[in-house]
């Protein structure tokens, strides 16, 4: 029986389909996993929110100061929540993309995010020039909006 050989062109494209479902198996897995921390994270701020609130029926009357001090920790509380809910949103996008093949592409050139940046943040949809980019931008506009703000009120 003869040994078969497979061409160069073939073994080549092999490794590369090889590599790239290594890499969706391990950002599935890695997303999987931080959606699973995160949820968990939100469930157990929600129940500490909830036991907070029935021990609060219990300790009686609050002065301004313990009522300020109270409302603000909720708002910190809530804070948290929320942005963990954002981020399992993120997430829950980025599995949606990573199953319809459209992950680890940046949106704003289309050069494919780095690895190493995928793993830092598995959700994220910019690559890292394009996403500094647009922090820059976004922080010029906010100055833009400032200096115009004032002028305005100065104007009055």
């Amino acid at each position: 029986m003869k040994a078969q050989t497979i061409p160069r062109k073939a073994a080549g494209k092999a490794t590369k389909t090889d590599s790239t479902r290594q890499r969706y198996v391990e950002l599935k897995r890695i997303l999987e996993e931080r959606r699973r921390e995160i949820l968990a994270q939100v469930q157990e701020k929600m129940r500490d929110v909830r036991a907070e609130g029935g021990a609060a029926d219990g300790k009686g009357v609050l002065d301004a100061a313990e009522t300020s001090e109270a409302d603000i920790q909720d708002d910190i509380e809530f804070a948290l929540i929320q942005m963990k809910s954002e981020t399992l949103h993120r997430i829950e996008e980025a599995l949606a993309r990573l199953e319809s093949g459209q992950f680890g592409d940046c949106f704003e050139c289309g050069d494919e995010i780095s690895e190493r940046r995928l793993r830092a943040l598995p959700f994220a949809v910019r690559c890292k020039d394009c996403e500094e980019a647009r922090e820059v931008a976004e922080r010029r506009k906010r100055l833009t909006h400032r200096r115009s703000s004032g002028l305005m009120l100065d104007m009055n």
